[in-house]
């Protein structure tokens, strides 16, 4: 297959829907397909409307000779009204990858309501869909109604190389000493690290350490303020910003941690959740968005709600002091892993659905 993908600046950037995007080309490659990567540039929001009226995107295409065209549904506001001028130019199926909206992240209700309409007419401009989650083909729908084509593919976990065996993870949880926490994700206010910290702050036990893996420069004025907060609540000899790590990095990091927090607003998915699984780390998430399709409370994990510091908080002091509890927990999410689809099983699922659309043309 002759297959194109248009993304936001390239597949470099650290996030899960860049890996996915990019795991997604390493297997097309690797089964012999032909891949067009139009990289479109980084801009504010309404700044990428320009896109809408581009020659050159077109011109990139047509020299391409697709077979399919993939596109990042983060590029939607790039893409609204180009898609329409693209049917007229080209007969190829338009596919969307859809890692969550951006309507559904917490903003004020105008801004919300803006670019719920704006992802309305994109997401009607594409013929069918490869979804990261159950919950995020559910959210479509709710916008566009019914959906013709699409798939499912779970992201997978197995990207960091894990051999944990149930007794080492009993042995690293009954090791006397603090909780290790382990928060992994960019610094911006959706992952919700101002949770954690705050959660820590009001813990009954000082017992617990956090170390936070992350880029702090995806949104400098939200890290300064997690700065001064740590500072604030006089956490600086307990909790410490690794900055970006590396995968060999994070996985040493999530080796010699007890848990994962990762108390975000929304998820589309979660990837790193069943990364962190895959070490026997308990995964701590929230009840918005897709974490309870890999978390289930009470059992490999816990699910809070958004910014609800004090049963986060509660989670923490029962995996610190009920360390048999810890390691049981910490069995059950490795299990999940194991259970899980890896890499290669869910971009293999989605080459089936591209040669079934393609064959269907």
């Amino acid at each position: 297959m002759r297959v194109g993908l248009i993304v936001y600046g390239g597949l470099e950037p650290v996030s899960g829907g860049f890996l996915y995007d990019r795991m997604l080309v390493e297997h097309l490659l690797n089964q012999s397909d032909q891949v067009e990567v139009i990289a479109l540039p980084w801009r504010p929001y309404l700044f990428n409307f320009a896109d809408n009226l581009s020659k050159a995107v077109i011109e990139r295409l047509a020299a391409a000779k697709l077979d399919v065209l993939l596109e990042d549904e983060l590029n939607h506001p790039s893409l609204c009204w180009l898609n329409r001028r693209l049917r007229r130019c080209f007969k190829y199926p338009i596919i969307a990858i859809v890692h969550h909206l951006r309507c559904c992240e917490a903003r004020s209700s105008w801004q919300d309501d803006l670019y719920r309409w704006v992802e309305r007419q994109y997401l009607r401009s594409v013929d069918g869909f490869v979804f990261n989650s159950h919950t995020t083909r559910s959210v479509v729908e709710s916008l566009i109604g019914p959906i013709r084509s699409s798939i499912i593919a779970y992201p997978a976990g197995d990207r960091l190389i894990s051999t944990f065996t149930p007794e080492q993870i009993r042995t690293r949880a009954r090791v006397e000493g603090p909780l290790r926490i382990c928060f992994a994700g960019n610094l911006i206010p959706r992952k919700g690290l101002d949770t954690l910290i705050t959660s820590l702050a009001r813990s009954i036990t000082r017992d617990l350490d956090l170390r936070v893996a992350g880029s702090p420069t995806a949104d400098p004025a939200y890290t300064a303020r997690i700065c001064r907060q740590i500072a604030r609540c006089g956490l600086a000899d307990r909790v410490r910003i690794l900055g970006s790590l590396d995968a060999n990095s994070l996985a040493k990091l999530f080796s010699r941690s007890h848990v994962l927090a990762v108390p975000s607003s929304y998820e589309g998915f979660g990837i790193v959740y069943v990364e962190g699984m895959a070490f026997g780390l308990p995964a701590i998430g929230t009840t918005a968005g897709a974490a309870s399709e890999i978390i289930s409370h009470g059992e490999n994990g816990f699910l809070i709600d958004p910014g609800d510091s004090a049963a986060l908080a509660d989670c923490l002091t029962i995996l610190h002091q009920d360390r048999e509890r810890l390691a049981t927990m910490g069995i059950a999410a490795r299990d999940h892993f194991e259970q899980h689809p890896t890499w290669q099983e869910s971009m293999a699922s989605i080459r089936r659905y591209l040669q079934s659309i393609v064959g269907a043309e």
